[in-house]
């Protein structure tokens, strides 16, 4: 089925925030993280962007390619704020097209094409030098809904209760909760 924005999404334009502060992706509580920067776009879409530090590096002055890589994740799976689901990745196709120096920041896009039952499809591009640069990265993925229990039965307990006391994290958990 074609991808249907839910109603309650956040609009465009909309800063989307970090799922969890710990997130090596977009946490701010992270120190080497890559304090990725979502906003929700139009229709199941989103922008986002990241600055490759130091600590991202693989070979001298450019960037790691599983960082790359770990980047489109993180973009990909937070368009599934635009779905109000809970999903996690199932399979990740990534394309290295160019190679990215430190320094650089990468402008990220990416879309749904498909839900078909618990399985989500979608895409992503990382582009150099701002949104019309040219492709450094590119990603196809597949992301399946899951309830909150998957994290629960098998997270680490000690991070588990941390964020089941944070009421910032019940509030981001409680986003994703839709009525039947």
């Amino acid at each position: 089925m074609p991808p249907a924005r839910h109603p309650d999404a956040p609009a465009p334009g909309e800063l989307l925030g970090s799922h969890y502060g710990q997130c090596f992706g977009c946490g701010d509580e992270q120190p080497h993280g890559l304090h990725l920067q979502a906003r929700a776009g139009e229709g199941v879409s989103i922008t986002a962007e990241f600055t490759v530090q130091a600590a991202h590096q693989g070979a001298p002055g450019l960037a790691h390619g599983g960082v790359l890589a770990t980047a489109l994740d993180e973009t990909l799976g937070s368009l599934n704020w635009l779905l109000r689901t809970i999903a996690v990745t199932g399979r990740l196709e990534t394309d290295f097209v160019r190679p990215v120096p430190v320094g650089t920041v990468l402008h990220l896009e990416a879309e749904v094409t498909a839900v078909a039952g618990r399985k989500i499809y979608c895409t992503a591009t990382g582009r150099i030098g701002g949104p019309e640069g040219p492709v450094a990265v590119r990603a196809d993925a597949l992301f399946i809904e899951v309830k909150v229990d998957h994290f629960i039965d098998h997270g680490r307990e000690e991070e588990i209760q941390a964020a089941m006391s944070d009421p910032d994290q019940v509030r981001r958990t409680r986003a994703f909760e839709v009525n039947p």
